[in-house]
């Protein structure tokens, strides 16, 4: 049996640019940068080949939930993101009572700590009262440091990423100690103004939850948040690309003031993702999917999404009109800078994670492979 393989004759997608004929060499769990001479070839003539997608803010799949679920409905979730693409995943919880998201922490640190998932994203109950969105209103808290802290030690290491509304009392005194912690402070479901949100940058804030939305719009008096968050190079923006968050003016906006090296495409995704229509739980809120659009049963506001990174992708090619390589930056690339992972996934670059996607020329996905192995094994010939 070939010790490599070499998948030849795609559109391959380097970090500098479109290969047309390329090849991409894997051997074992990774990416090599020359085959052995016994190497069997597969010939990926007619598709594109793309690194392994990157969700850093995703609640769960496959009608399984990373807030509430058991380890076995977690991992369920995964895989079933794994089979759109995701090769690289961040469990994201929502506000709850804080033992239970303590709990859930450590639940969630031991996939992390295994190479299940690449770590956790506490979105809530930090957040803003006026911006709460999909999170029980009698849950939120304002960001106490020491309430802070004790979700990061209870995530042994495994924090990625905390969602504040910054503005709150305690929010700055968090972000400090968030940043000092090595765990990224992102500014989400906020009321702050423009103002605000910059004292937070300078804090050490470095994303945006879900921009545009849970937090006020743009206006030409009081910018608000979204503009001071787009305008400032030390954010990376999450875009959630479904057609219901945004319109496509508000995307093409923010590629244009802060580019594909700033916007990473995130799913948000709930349990109903790659799972169907029905009625669900988040955290303690019942949920209504119709039309793959999840809203709250009670109020009626968006509830996460039921997005896949591959729709998202397929999305930005075919309606946004935006490049292969910039969505390819935004599902992959900057994602996986942002989580200090680039090293070893975000590219098709030898020495890196064997996690490859195959699309066809419609941008449809063919194929899925983690670490050398198909997830989605592509149907050629």
């Amino acid at each position: 049996m070939a010790t490599s393989k070499i998948y030849a004759g795609a559109r391959v997608v380097l970090p500098t640019g479109i290969v047309d004929g390329g090849r991409v060499i894997v051997d074992g769990t990774r990416i090599a940068g020359s085959p052995h001479d016994d190497s069997e070839v597969i010939d990926l003539s007619g598709h594109w080949l793309v690194p392994g997608f990157v969700d850093v803010h995703n609640h769960g799949g496959g009608g399984a939930s990373f807030t509430s679920g058991s380890v076995e409905e977690v991992l369920k979730g995964v895989h079933t993101h794994r089979l759109h693409g995701t090769t690289t995943i961040v469990a994201s919880t929502v506000t709850g009572d804080m033992d239970a998201l303590a709990q859930r922490a450590g639940l969630l640190s031991e996939l992390a700590e295994q190479g299940d998932i690449a770590g956790i994203h506490f979105e809530g109950p930090f957040i803003s009262p006026c911006r709460k969105g999909a999170h029980s209103e009698e849950l939120l808290r304002d960001p106490d440091p020491a309430e802070v802290r004790k979700l990061i030690d209870a995530a042994r290491g495994q924090a990625k990423m905390v969602t504040l509304a910054t503005e709150l009392p305690g929010g700055i005194a968090s972000v400090r100690l968030l940043a000092e912690h090595g765990v990224i402070a992102a500014i989400g479901h906020t009321d702050a103004t423009y103002e605000q949100t910059m004292e937070a940058i300078e804090a050490g804030a470095t994303v945006a939850t879900h921009l545009y939305n849970a937090m006020p719009t743009l206006g030409h008096r009081s910018p608000g948040p979204i503009a001071a968050l787009l305008e400032d190079e030390r954010i990376t923006v999450e875009l959630i690309n479904d057609g219901t968050h945004l319109h496509p003016a508000s995307l093409e906006l923010a590629f244009h003031h802060a580019g594909a090296d700033r916007v990473a495409f995130i799913t948000d995704a709930m349990d109903a993702a790659g799972f169907g229509d029905g009625r669900y739980m988040l955290g303690p809120l019942e949920v209504e999917v119709s039309d793959g659009v999840a809203r709250l049963v009670e109020g009626g506001s968006i509830a996460g999404s039921t997005l896949t990174l591959d729709l998202a992708f397929k999305r930005g090619v075919t309606v946004d009109r935006l490049s292969v390589e910039d969505i390819v930056a935004a599902v992959s690339a900057t994602p996986a800078k942002l989580l200090g992972m680039y090293d070893r996934v975000g590219s098709l670059e030898p020495g890196k994670d064997a996690d490859l996607v195959v699309l066809d020329a419609d941008f449809a996905l063919k194929g899925v492979m983690r670490r050398g192995e198909w997830v989605v094994e592509p149907q050629l010939g």
